[in-house]
């Protein structure tokens, strides 16, 4: 006696027999890659096409199409795997969530599309559909185009499938959704996740401080300074700091070691946090520290030995809060809209809301190029000086002399434990306000200098800083842009002309001369002159006489030096 299996509207038939299976609700980060998984007729194209825009969906039938203008020519598979890849890679790397329509039932498939996204520094989610073999074999009889597909094509990738099932997450998969069978397919549910670092519905005002390293007292100097009201604990220490505007202060990390008083900012800082009134993104130091605080074994250099000590002061519990504090802290912000990025060391722009250790790693240490300078440290990349990015930049952790806008960044960390200054810069209005060290608490290896070139403080100026398409930061004008041929004939003039940058101690004004008279004969006119004065808002003219010519400005020095 023989049986036949029940037909797919069977199966269907009897699920609708028994009570609904609740909703699975799937959490997806809303920029993700997501891999369908399942034999073919499992239904993934109807479940993207239910869950995903049609744009999100990168099918490899699609491609085959292409390519071959046959969606089933498996021979095209090669090329058509190629040009998916190429899709994938283009949209993850203009940040959209992206899912991949395909079997994806070998381990070799899903390993190109992990890698993928470990390049582009987005979560990889796996929802796997798992649906019973006969369904898939009465789905793709329903289909002209899969009639005539061999059963056994269906079993290989059923077992392919159920061997893949407890690898997937060490694969590299950050998420894996396991639907088994028609009804737990239908009934799921995505939910888009947002980022942990995705902030850019919070739009300030915000007053972004650099980094504290325990000098407590500093801090409270500097809050005070900005607006804050500070607000005390029984015994007197600052436990929070109100705005009466609503600001919000942002700390970009390195709030402890070297200082006097590292359990104190960490008390106010965790404070004004737990009540809303602050963010605050990690520093290499409390990545430190919070290891040592997990019990791993560190080197108490750098400060920390200071911080234990200090630390030792304390009960057990607080221990406790700043070790879960530390947890909790996101490698960067992406704050008012995406105009502010806030991390420790900086971050170039294809790392904004990314998430990924090397994105974590960059945004805590910064990058180097592998070498050591005389004084035994890392040699840091400028990235700052190759950052062409829309959103502004704001991080620590080199400390220079002042705090100066670099290509739409700028470090605040100005060395207060060095005896320096703390440094916060208020956002959107982009001005500085600082406050003094009250000592010298921790000697430096090496001299503060800033990483932009030029100036007093900062590295000679190298070809490459003037030559090629450039981007000037101004104060009244924003981002300014220099064409290249202009950048060659300034460069040409100046290298015969001018003055060394570092030597100039007075820079002679200029004028703005009106538009050019239409009074015939006259290049300008006073008539013309004062009017466009007065529609410009001013009321009242200086006039003095004006010699036709050039000036120059002569530099006298005693010698070469």
């Amino acid at each position: 006696m023989t049986t036949t299996p029940p037909t797919a509207a069977e199966t269907t038939a009897a699920a609708t027999a028994i009570p609904a299976p609740e909703a699975r609700v799937l959490g997806v980060p809303d920029l993700a890659l997501v891999v369908l998984v399942g034999a073919t007729g499992s239904g993934k194209s109807t479940f993207a096409a239910r869950h995903f825009k049609p744009t999100e969906t990168v099918s490899s039938d699609f491609c085959r199409g292409l390519v071959s203008d046959d969606p089933n020519d498996q021979s095209a598979s090669s090329d058509a795997f190629d040009v998916l890849h190429y899709i994938v890679g283009k949209r993850l790397a203009a940040g959209r969530l992206t899912v991949v329509d395909a079997t994806n039932v070998q381990s070799d498939a899903r390993k190109q599309l992990v890698r993928l996204a470990r390049e582009h520094d987005v979560l990889p989610v796996a929802i796997v559909l798992d649906i019973p073999e006969n369904v898939c074999a009465e789905r793709n009889a329903a289909r002209p185009d899969r009639a005539a597909l061999p059963r056994r094509v269906i079993q290989r990738h059923q077992r392919e499938l159920r061997r893949s099932l407890r690898h997937l997450e060490r694969e590299g998969f950050r998420k894996v959704h396991l639907l088994r069978g028609v009804a737990q397919a239908e009934a799921a549910r995505i939910v888009r996740e947002r980022r942990f670092n995705d902030l850019r519905h919070l739009t300030g005002p915000f007053d972004i401080v650099g980094d504290v390293h325990g000098c407590r007292s500093e801090l409270e100097n500097l809050l005070t300074r900005l607006g804050y009201a500070l607000v005390r604990d029984e015994a007197g220490r600052p436990v929070d700091a109100v705005h009466p505007e609503g600001r919000t202060a942002v700390f970009v990390g390195d709030l402890v070691d070297r200082g006097p008083d590292s359990p104190g900012v960490l008390r106010l800082v965790m404070g004004m946090v737990a009540a809303g009134h602050a963010l605050c993104v990690p520093g290499n130091h409390e990545n430190k520290l919070g290891r040592h605080l997990k019990g791993r074994q560190v080197r108490a250099t750098h400060g920390l030995a200071e911080t234990i000590e200090q630390l030792a002061a304390e009960d057990p519990g607080f221990h406790e809060r700043v070790r879960e504090f530390i947890e909790s802290l996101v490698s960067h912000y992406v704050l008012d809209g995406g105009a502010l990025v806030v991390c420790h060391a900086g971050l170039p722009e294809k790392y904004h809301g990314r998430t990924s250790g090397r994105v974590r790693s960059h945004a805590l240490y910064g990058d180097t190029n592998g070498e050591t300078d005389e004084f035994g440290l890392p040699v840091r990349y400028p990235w700052a000086e190759d950052y062409r990015g829309s959103a502004a930049v704001v991080y620590g952790h080199t400390p220079a002399p002042a705090a100066t806008w670099l290509n739409n960044t700028i470090c605040l960390d100005t060395g207060a434990v060095f005896g320096g200054r703390l440094t916060a810069l208020r956002w959107p209005e982009r001005e500085l306000v600082d406050v003094p060290a009250e000592r010298v608490w921790y000697e430096p290896v090496k001299p503060l200098a800033a990483e932009a070139p030029g100036g007093a403080d900062g590295r000679p100026l190298d070809l490459a800083d003037v030559t090629g398409r450039r981007v000037v930061e101004t104060r009244h004008m924003g981002r300014i842009a220099v064409k290249e041929e202009n950048a060659a004939a300034a460069l040409e003039v100046m290298s015969r002309f001018a003055v060394d940058p570092r030597l100039l101690p007075y820079l002679p004004p200029t004028m703005a001369p009106c538009a050019t008279s239409k009074e015939e004969g006259y290049l300008e006119h006073p008539a013309e002159a004062f009017e466009a004065y007065r529609a410009a808002g001013v009321e009242r003219v200086i006039c003095e006489d004006k010699h036709m010519g050039s000036r120059a400005e002569p530099l006298d020095c005693r010698d070469a030096d």
